[in-house]
């Protein structure tokens, strides 16, 4: 694939994205939407997003591609961690492309495994200045090249934006 072709591939997926994020009458089809494009940009076997309320200190699993094994749920305290720090403070993605370096983040290593994972990317997503979600990919060991970064990065960052403003404004609110 040229370069030219890969560009068209990608501006033909965020204009099937902009579509499926117009067209979304549910927070779930806003979000699957962008799943759609993760896939098509880097690739994921599994898919998360978290919203953040910075205010009242907590995080939600706002949607998940594998509603089984990481279900949309209540709400847990944010831990002011050097993850946490890293994707909200300094505004970097976290990126690891071994389970071992994920064991070292993240608690449920174990089942991020099991279900054939091994990297992760977590972008942060503002608004407004504001942290208001990561988008998470998962895939197998040592997917995540930094080709693969860059490309999540310019892509799904702005992309994440759209689609949470998109799902607060079919929630009736303002603001995220």
């Amino acid at each position: 694939m040229t370069g030219k072709t890969a560009m068209t591939e990608m501006e033909a997926a965020r204009a099937t994205f902009d579509a499926a994020v117009t067209a979304a009458r549910t927070t779930d089809d806003a979000f699957a939407a962008l799943q759609v494009l993760a896939e098509a940009v880097v690739g994921a076997k599994l898919f998360t997003v978290m919203t953040v309320d910075m205010a009242a200190g907590v995080a939600r699993r706002a949607f998940s591609s594998d509603p089984v094994n990481y279900p949309v749920s209540g709400t847990k305290p944010i831990v002011r961690d050097a993850w946490f720090i890293g994707v909200s403070e300094k505004r970097q993605p976290f990126v690891a492309n071994t389970l071992a370096d994920i064991s070292l983040v993240f608690p449920d290593h174990a089942l991020i495994g099991r279900l054939g994972c091994g990297a992760v990317i977590n972008l942060p997503v503002f608004i407004d200045d504001i942290f208001v979600a990561t988008v998470n990919l998962l895939h197998e060991e040592h997917y995540y090249s930094a080709d693969r970064v860059i490309r999540a990065t310019s892509r799904l960052i702005p992309a994440g934006a759209d689609v949470i403003r998109h799902a607060a404004g079919l929630r009736g609110q303002t603001r995220p």
